[in-house]
């Protein structure tokens, strides 16, 4: 601009917004200007492989280096050093514990979440309940947050319509391993029943439930909106607890194999609605 248009080097500087020493002092290469800070974390990285940044950093320190944290790790970014260093959560270790389902209502409920996704890719998540005695589905809560004081609120709404049970078997999601979950069941006298981790079969009935729920509800809509998740599933809950044939129970809707009277006076209510 200056040769071009034949300006003073202070105007071309204002006019492409420059300080003057831009034109007095070009920018060095980066590699160039960084040579000596690659060099110098190259040799710390060569000796000690496993180091992570802060420990590079305190050692070039040590050595008398001049440059700042910021300057060190742009490089140490930019040579690719920073390992992604993937933790394990830890879970405790369960007894086997084995699966029984007696034809007794409110002996055990399971407890288990399920992902998916609505058009415009927001995730959701589904908290299914079901009652082992007759293979009721209690309730399909949907959101996009389900922690454990909203599961702990589905709970007591259950509890208010059919009675508490006596045990609630699930995995070892945080959501069931909160502390408030566990003093919510001391409350109320109900024991908790953790599957061993890796072992979904342990919780059989509801992983089978799961298994439906995803084909004949998740896989065969497209959702737009949490409250259509919601308003479906419930629909397809009533017809799965009153309608749909369930083989293990001599192809019998689970309230027909054995009827819950709080069930089928809320069932009726929604089909008068």
């Amino acid at each position: 601009m200056v040769s071009q248009h034949r300006l003073p080097v202070v105007q071309a500087c204002q006019v492409v917004r420059l300080a003057r020493a831009a034109w007095y002092r070009p920018p060095r290469p980066v590699l160039e200007r960084d040579a000596e800070v690659i060099e110098a974390l190259t040799a710390v990285v060569a000796e000690s492989s496993r180091w992570g940044f802060w420990k590079c950093y305190d050692r070039l320190r040590g050595q008398g280096r001049p440059w700042n944290h910021k300057r060190v790790h742009r490089v140490y970014c930019a040579l690719r050093l920073n390992r992604f260093r993937r933790t394990k959560r830890r879970v405790p270790r369960r007894p086997r514990v084995p699966l029984t389902a007696p034809p007794v209502l409110n002996r055990t409920w399971a407890l288990d979440f399920m992902h998916d996704a609505l058009y415009d890719g927001r995730a959701f998540r589904v908290l299914n309940i079901l009652d082992h005695g007759n293979r009721e589905a209690l309730a399909i809560e949907a959101g996009f947050s389900l922690p454990s004081r909203r599961v702990i609120a589905v709970l007591d709404e259950l509890i208010t319509l059919h009675g508490a049970p006596e045990v609630m078997r699930m995995d070892n999601g945080p959501e069931f391993l909160a502390l408030a979950l566990a003093e919510w069941a001391e409350r109320h006298g109900i024991r908790l029943e953790f599957i061993q981790p890796g072992k979904p079969a342990q919780n059989a009935f509801i992983e089978r439930f799961n298994q439906t729920y995803r084909t004949e509800v998740l896989d065969a809509n497209v959702f737009s909106s949490i409250h259509e998740v919601r308003m479906i599933s419930n629909d397809w809950r009533r017809r799965y607890n009153t309608e749909r044939p369930h083989d293990s129970l001599g192809s019998v809707p689970p309230l027909l194999f054995i009827p819950r009277p709080t069930s089928i006076l809320e069932y009726q209510a929604q089909l008068s609605a």
